[in-house]
């Protein structure tokens, strides 16, 4: 944010397992919020958290805000998998190397400590990767279906933000080179036209 002189202490991101519809259930959930001031971050945490919002604080601010773009991506194969038909038993692999890639890639761009399994790493990908509000994951399956990318985009009527995440990543990747083939894999479905059978065949050759 230095071309807009924003102090980076006055930057921050909120993240977590926490779909908007079930917030409107009033269903329990859970947000992280994430600044370089400590804080700042625990004062915004303390006033959003209630009874149905539990909140948490951290200062990786850019590995978080990796993790928000990099889950959708991963979501977005999963649905493909499940419009193919693999079953919960491959889902659980696929899920096991996406969270390895997440970190292989967020460690890279910004290395420092941090544990993969919190709730806004892997937590918010597993929500995004199963749950049936999920747009990512919707665009994937109709795609694993047979719908072509863009077909698919124009009955969902929604944004999946996968899909323009999934070039961003590529073009970030393009500087540093880190090995996350699902992501690569993504990309060529949602861009070059790689055919789902085809780009899922080659994934299980490397799991």
């Amino acid at each position: 944010m230095s071309n807009f002189k924003i102090p980076q202490e006055n930057i921050g991101v909120i993240s977590g397992p926490c779909h908007a519809e079930e917030v409107a259930l009033e269903r329990l959930s859970f947000l992280t919020v994430a600044s370089s001031d400590r804080e700042k971050a625990t004062s915004l945490s303390n006033a959003i958290r209630s009874r149905i919002m539990n909140t948490s604080v951290s200062d990786d601010v850019v590995g978080i805000e990796l993790a928000a773009v990099l889950k959708n991506i991963y979501a977005i194969i999963s649905g493909v998998c499940s419009g193919l038909q693999y079953g919960d038993n491959f889902q659980a692999v696929l899920m096991t190397h996406c969270a390895k890639e997440m970190k292989t890639f967020i460690d890279a761009i910004v290395p420092m400590e941090r544990c993969i399994c919190e709730q806004h790493y892997l937590g918010d990908m597993l929500v995004t990767g199963y749950s049936q509000f999920s747009r990512n994951r919707t665009l994937g399956t109709m795609i694993g279906k047979g719908y072509s990318v863009k077909t698919a985009q124009l009955e969902m009527e929604m944004i999946a933000e996968g899909y323009y995440g999934a070039k961003c990543i590529q073009e970030m990747n393009n500087r540093f080179k880190v090995n996350i083939p699902i992501a690569q894999t993504v990309y060529e479905i949602l861009y070059e036209k790689l055919r789902p059978q085809t780009a899922i065949k080659g994934l299980i050759e490397n799991f």
